[in-house]
């Protein structure tokens, strides 16, 4: 249980607040690549509670400008791709993606006055199907060489949905490991060969065990945190027996990701962006280790419950997120069909808005939440003071963070500690890329080190 001025410290991104400038230090999302497709590649984007536009412009060069003009105020999303920059509707002033006031056509000739104006604008990049967005002082960071950004675009893909209350609810699921077993409960296993793009439907690594039935019948995990470079690692431990036991490699990716297994195969990267104060993307990358990844079937996967321009499900507040009273007597824990997504959605967004944590009551396994709260108010407190908080690195440093390891696997009872790591040396070992193998796993497996 925190106070509500804890909980205010903690949750509100605005340009003013201490999480803001945190959360400013930092790359962001700012839309799919997809999204500027088209004959007009602008749009109008709200990210950490200021209102922006984003352009492409005629020779391929990303813009993100205050959407505000700053003439007299009219809607620069509505404004016209020309002359190398996007110009207001309203009268006419051209600006570059730089935010450079190129014209200011119904000014006298001669006039200075474009001179004098310059647009606030950030920089922007193409990272792995997302654009990102920069909106601090000073110079950008570098990446990190996580393997979402390492692996080729044939291996990635990328995607994003709505989620209407504050994002650090939204965070905290993908952080709780117990949650699973429950939430995300199947009463009845499905034919494991047809999981691709799915979470929790295929067999976990070393076994024919799906993921629905040890989430099913191990309801108990034993969760071990630890803290990293980047953030923290998360170990669910499920005993099958005297001799097997499930274990779960996550990762919380500092300040609001995390990377998780979605398959043997396959990884997801997921950031959790601050619209406002209560609402938030996440934005996801999936990322292959064994063949390309099939982006027509993870497309049409996904908009089976996601709805353009906007990215808005379908399963929402308004229609009780399809909740069916007989379904969750026979075949779902919720209720609520069989797409994970939407159980997110209902848990996080039934919080409130604004989750109220003044009224909370942890327990064991929260463990990994308390441990990011407390992460999270001392990188605020850095980044409050003018340090360099978690995770913003500079080019000599970009290649110190790489991975994370993940896995889902059935491995030994006694030895799971190195099991997990063989199993994700292995994968990467395997890889029709070069997937690195971080520093740190390489030196705890050296029988497999030799191999690189």
């Amino acid at each position: 249980m925190i106070s509500q001025q804890q909980n205010d410290l903690i949750t509100r991104i605005g340009p003013v607040d201490p999480a803001g400038k945190l959360m400013r230090a930092y790359w962001q999302p700012a839309a799919l690549i997809d999204e500027l497709d088209g004959p007009r590649p602008v749009k109008a984007v709200k990210l950490l509670g200021e209102h922006f536009v984003l352009f492409r412009d005629e020779a391929g060069r990303y813009g993100l400008m205050d959407r505000d003009c700053p003439h007299r105020g009219a809607d620069l999303a509505f404004g016209r791709l020309e002359n190398g920059g996007l110009r207001c509707a309203f009268h006419g002033w051209l600006f570059d993606a730089n935010g450079n006031c190129l014209e200011t056509p119904a000014e006298p000739i001669g006039s200075n006055l474009c001179r004098n104006v310059k647009q606030r604008a950030f920089p922007v990049v193409e990272r792995s199907g997302i654009l990102w967005a920069y909106l601090g002082a000073g110079e950008p960071p570098a990446f990190p060489e996580l393997d979402c950004f390492v692996a080729p675009d044939a291996y990635t893909f990328a995607f994003k949905g709505l989620i209407e209350c504050n994002w650090l609810q939204a965070l905290e699921v993908g952080i709780d490991p117990a949650h699973a077993s429950f939430l995300h409960r199947f009463f009845e296993d499905e034919d494991t060969a047809q999981s691709y793009g799915k979470q929790f439907r295929g067999a976990s690594a070393d076994s024919d065990l799906p993921m629905t039935r040890i989430l099913r019948e191990y309801d108990r995990p034993i969760i071990n945190v630890e803290r990293t470079e980047y953030g923290l690692r998360l170990i669910a431990l499920r005993q099958i027996d005297e001799e097997r036991t499930h274990v779960r490699v996550t990762n919380q990716l500092f300040p609001h990701g995390f990377v998780i297994p979605m398959s043997t195969e396959m990884t997801i990267t997921q950031w959790h962006v601050p619209v406002d104060d209560t609402h938030c993307y996440w934005y996801a990358v999936f990322t292959s280790y064994a063949r390309p990844v099939d982006k027509q079937t993870m497309r049409e996967q996904r908009l089976q419950l996601y709805e353009l321009p906007h990215y808005t499900s379908r399963r929402n507040k308004a229609n009780d997120y399809g909740f069916d009273p007989h379904e969750q007597a026979t075949e779902t824990y919720t209720g609520m069909g069989v797409d994970i997504n939407v159980h997110d959605q209902w848990a996080v967004e039934s919080m409130g808005p604004i989750q109220d944590r003044t009224r909370e009551h942890l327990g064991q396994s929260d463990k990994a939440i308390i441990q990011y709260r407390r992460l999270l108010r001392q990188e605020i407190e850095k980044a409050v003071a003018g340090d360099k908080p978690l995770l913003v690195l500079d080019q000599a440093h970009a290649r110190s963070i790489q991975g994370p390891a993940t896995m889902d696997g059935i491995g030994p009872t006694r030895g799971w500690e190195t099991y997990w790591m063989e199993v994700d040396v292995k994968r990467r070992r395997g890889a029709p890329w070069a997937a690195p193998v971080p520093a740190e796993i390489a030196a705890k497996v050296p029988h497999l080190s030799a191999a690189e």
